[in-house]
């Protein structure tokens, strides 16, 4: 049944890949519809080049590429991890934080382009399909969203190869990296081929922010960062705007094979998958804000703060940042900041990122007159005794019990 006249005009989401190539030709013959092609620029280099060109040539009105590398960093990146968010222990998010500046800029395009609808590359089965469209519906409930990989019968590499071969669109002869990959200021990760064999180790090869950590150098590097409210603001010294300050712990990290991460994780959509990522400047960031919160934050805030952390990143992987429960969890995240100033030292050693040293000038919660092993006048041991007897007064009620049941 043809789709013609149900849509105007379209803004795709555009890498300029196999998948998004092929959408964008699709979007015209079966929509019969202006297609503006868009790139958000994250932090992925050269993987813009040619852009604009490769997607007018496969049949794109327009194409539009958005600096987002600073509002990345500063208005998505920098609220996570003040939270310290780390999806099942392990993942930095760095997809699934991405997504929602992606669809946001997106939206902005059609608003601007008066488009009707909007499209991205995500497949049926994947997370990526509910991370941009819950933003998408967050900006305009009504917008029509199109979602190839939910309506076409192309359900192979080798049937997107001949559908590309119809209709002319350049497909790699071959392809030296068989699994696919994401990237951006945060990270880049790694999926399918492979990695769908869960004993197999991802190939040396794959890596690519990361040296090996075995021929990292065999001298460490000592690294101080600042920060000011829970954000990081100066490294060694120089003080650095948001993505240019992860731009340069990505640097360092990546010097020292620090950031690899292998595991399997559990899909929003109910199944689980293999993801191998890297986030070398992302690590040395959590590290870093733990050791200056570990000195400033009161302990309760912290115990308070650490007791959500796991819903609030699972709330970024699942696709809801901006939903109203996560701007709620986020005000209380950043009151809980307000105090954490300061720098730590972190010691960067073949794969391992490690705090060294934590200091506040002002607001530092650390007094050595109270934790001295030596001789103190502000800290009577003797009250000790009672503390202890009355948290231990209902263990002790329970054992009187049972002695009297016997």
């Amino acid at each position: 049944m043809s789709k013609h006249g149900q849509v105007k005009k379209a803004v795709l989401a555009y890498s300029g890949g196999l998948d998004t190539s092929i959408i964008l030709k699709w979007l015209v013959e079966e929509y019969g519809c202006e297609v503006v092609a868009y790139s958000a620029d994250l932090g992925q280099g050269e993987e813009l080049d040619g852009i604009p060109a490769k997607a007018r040539a496969t049949g794109a009105s327009s194409c539009h590429i958005m600096d987002l590398k600073e509002e990345f960093a500063r208005d998505f990146v920098f609220p996570m991890f003040r939270a310290n968010a780390i999806y099942e222990g392990r993942y930095f998010l760095g997809t699934s934080i991405a997504r929602p500046l992606i669809a946001k800029a997106q939206m902005e395009i059609a608003k601007q382009e008066g488009a009707d609808a909007v499209s991205h590359g995500a497949t049926g089965k994947g997370n990526d399909q509910v991370r941009f469209e819950i933003a998408y519906y967050h900006f305009d409930p009504a917008v029509k969203v199109i979602a190839p990989w939910r309506e076409w019968d192309m359900n192979s590499r080798t049937a997107l190869e001949a559908y590309a071969k119809q209709h002319g669109i350049p497909v790699p002869t071959s392809k030296k990296f068989p699994w696919s990959s994401d990237r951006n200021l945060l990270h880049i990760s790694f999926e399918g081929d492979v990695l769908e064999n869960p004993w197999a180790e991802a190939p040396e090869e794959m890596y690519v922010l990361t040296t090996k950590p075995e021929e990292a150098p065999d001298q460490a590097e000592f690294v101080e960062i600042e920060f000011e409210k829970g954000d990081a603001v100066a490294v060694n010294g120089e003080r650095l705007s948001p993505a240019k300050l992860l731009a340069k712990l990505n640097e360092l990290g990546g010097r020292h094979g620090i950031g690899r991460v292998d595991l399997m994780e559990n899909r929003f959509v109910g199944m689980k998958s293999r993801g191998v990522y890297e986030t070398p400047g992302g690590t040395i960031l959590e590290e870093a804000h733990r050791g200056v919160e570990s000195i400033t934050m009161d302990r309760e805030v912290m115990h308070l703060r650490d007791s959500l952390v796991a819903r609030y990143a699972a709330m970024i992987y699942n696709g809801f940042w901006f939903a109203p429960e996560r701007r709620v969890l986020q005000a209380l995240i950043d009151e809980s900041q307000q105090t954490v100033n300061g720098m730590a030292r972190v010691k960067l050693y073949k794969g391992h990122c490690r705090l060294v040293g934590r200091d506040s000038a002002h607001d530092s919660l650390f007094n050595v007159d109270f934790a001295t092993f030596e001789a103190d006048e502000v800290y009577n041991q003797a009250d000790a005794e009672g503390f202890i007897k009355l948290n231990a007064l209902r263990l002790r009620i329970a054992a009187i019990q049972r002695a009297t049941r016997k």
